[in-house]
């Protein structure tokens, strides 16, 4: 099946097929967005308790700070690709492209969400790494704002970049394709890379400390968190990147699926990690988040 590609960069939607029926449903898309949907409702149950344990339920600390902000992003990522699977189901139904210009428009949301989490992610990453590689520093000099200020800046970020992509693509001029470009080469040069080596170092450190401590709980959480983004959400920004080459690989209901799965799929890992001691046990959602996050997240690896 040969995909149309436009003359002209355009943002990324669900594809159509040249030569076919208009009004013809693609069984396969529309099961991906079925599917979509259901994961993404579980993910906003998931994340929404999050949001409810980590903002009124568990002591504040300068790691849940970043994960009540990183909830935050996934929650309104999942709500806008929701909206979005949702609209173009009922634009297949009923053989139209009455919502194309909303599609647009949720696309470039769920990209600010996207960057969001992204930046977030890396802000976590290297706070992890800080904390065992300068121990003194960071246990007697980090200020205690630190984690508000850092998330307060990238979430400025975020907004800056969905406003100057916004400004250029959704009037469709030809700066579109050079702003998007932009946007991926500062994920993919310098916030990817950073969240991958951070976290290598940390592994590294917290293997060559065979006679301390095992890894808390919080490590073991970040690491699950950074390599399901990294498999999940990483191929959405590789896509999109191709796609502004030409290159259109899979369809596009593939690649928000797997980007659906990444934002749901934290909540869970929280719950597993908590509930897992000695022996696994399930216990409540709070009891679980409180192991992970009220542990002393910030003390160091002593060697």
């Amino acid at each position: 099946m040969e995909l149309k590609q436009t003359p002209s960069p355009s943002l990324p939607l669900p594809p159509t097929t040249e030569g076919d029926d208009p009004c013809t449903i693609e069984v396969s898309d529309m099961a991906m967005d079925c599917v979509t949907l259901l994961i993404g409702l579980c993910g906003l149950v998931g994340n929404g308790a999050v949001l409810w344990l980590l903002g009124f339920r568990i002591r504040r600390n300068p790691v849940t700070v970043y994960i009540l902000n990183l909830a935050i992003s996934d929650f309104t990522f999942l709500l806008f690709v929701l909206t979005s699977s949702f609209l173009y189901v009922l634009d297949n139904v009923n053989c139209s492209t009455a919502f194309f210009k909303y599609l647009q428009l949720l696309f470039l949301l769920s990209l600010f969400s996207y960057n969001t989490g992204l930046y977030l992610l890396t802000a976590i990453s290297i706070e992890r790494c800080v904390s065992i590689l300068f121990p003194l520093w960071y246990r007697c000099c980090r200020p205690q704002w630190l984690s508000a200020v850092v998330c307060a800046l990238l979430w400025a970020l975020s907004i800056a970049v969905f406003a100057a992509v916004s400004s250029l693509c959704l009037e469709q001029k030809e700066s579109c394709q050079v702003a998007l470009i932009s946007m991926y080469a500062l994920d993919f040069f310098i916030f990817a890379p950073s969240m991958v080596v951070s976290n290598v170092l940390l592994f590294f450190k917290v293997l060559c400390v065979s006679q301390g401590p095992q890894p808390k709980r919080l490590y073991i959480v970040i690491s699950l968190t950074v390599l399901f983004f990294l498999l999940f959400a990483l191929p959405l920004s590789i896509w999109n990147f191709l796609q502004q080459f030409g290159y259109f690989l899979v369809p596009t209901q593939v690649v928000f699926l797997l980007a659906c799965i990444n934002s749901s799929i934290n909540p869970f890992i929280y719950f597993l990690v908590g509930s897992c001691q000695k022996r696994c046990s399930l216990v409540s959602l709070q009891v679980a988040f409180q192991r992970v996050f009220e542990e002393t997240g910030l003390t160091m690896i002593s060697s």
